[in-house]
């Protein structure tokens, strides 16, 4: 499933993207768009569910393109972005937040089915995906999706970002090698692993996960697991978390 977001304060340029997105899509059922007239809304919508390809409005009130996509890529770097803008002024602003694009208005309507296929056909080609076996079928669930994995005695329950669950008929061992550090995830508890890139807050014994769980952190499990936090997050340990 493609989600994209669409935010513009403009109301009927919005609708105007918003109908040129739904045409390009058409003939394909796996792609949802959402639409956000603010780059608060949007950054509280991303971090309960991220999305795939953001495209962004730059010149907002209260909040600006550039600093909602700073605040998107402080917790997720793979998201695509692509501006919208009426001026090309910002354009080397946009290099800050690793932007995928940057397309003026009025929007040209072959150069953002371009780059929306672009952009899908990279992340289609860079997904990573783990199978699960529950006791009647095998799911193939995208890793950024999880959220978090826990050992509920012989089984293992997923805990996805969309807030479904998926119960693994397979032993908690199996997936101490599936679910790895370079695809971001830590194993902080004997019964937990968790998504790192979907972490809000930690303390030296509590995770505070994005939907709100609470998972424990292991006492000889702490310096590890912040030292995997801050590497992964910021590009190298020790660096300070600035909200």
């Amino acid at each position: 499933m493609l989600r994209i977001a669409i935010c513009d304060d403009m109301s009927h340029f919005l609708s105007e993207v918003d109908s040129l997105v739904s045409e390009w899509k058409k003939e394909s059922e796996d792609v949802i768009t959402e639409l956000f007239s603010d780059g608060d809304s949007l950054i509280e919508a991303h971090f309960k569910n991220p999305f795939d390809i953001i495209l962004l409005d730059i010149v907002m009130p209260l909040i600006n393109g550039i600093e909602t996509a700073a605040q998107i890529r402080k917790i997720d770097k793979a998201v695509k972005l692509v501006f919208l803008t009426s001026s090309s002024e910002f354009a080397i602003d946009s290099y800050s937040v690793q932007a995928n694009g940057y397309l003026l208005k009025p929007i040209d309507k072959d150069k953002l089915y371009s780059c929306l296929s672009q952009l899908y056909a990279s992340i289609i080609d860079n997904s990573k995906y783990i199978m699960i076996k529950d006791a009647l079928s095998v799911h193939r669930i995208e890793l950024r999706s999880i959220e978090y994995a826990e050992a509920q005695g012989k089984h293992v329950v997923f805990f996805l970002s969309d807030n479904t669950q998926i119960k693994s008929n397979e032993p908690f061992y199996v997936y101490d090698n599936k679910l790895n550090a370079s695809d971001g995830f830590f194993k902080c508890h004997r019964s937990y692993i968790v998504n790192i890139y979907r972490i809000s807050k930690y303390t030296p014994k509590e995770i505070t996960m994005r939907s709100g769980c609470r998972i424990p952190i292991s006492r000889n499990s702490h310096k590890a697991f912040e030292t995997a936090y801050f590497e992964l997050t910021f590009g190298k340990a020790g660096e300070v978390y600035d909200d």
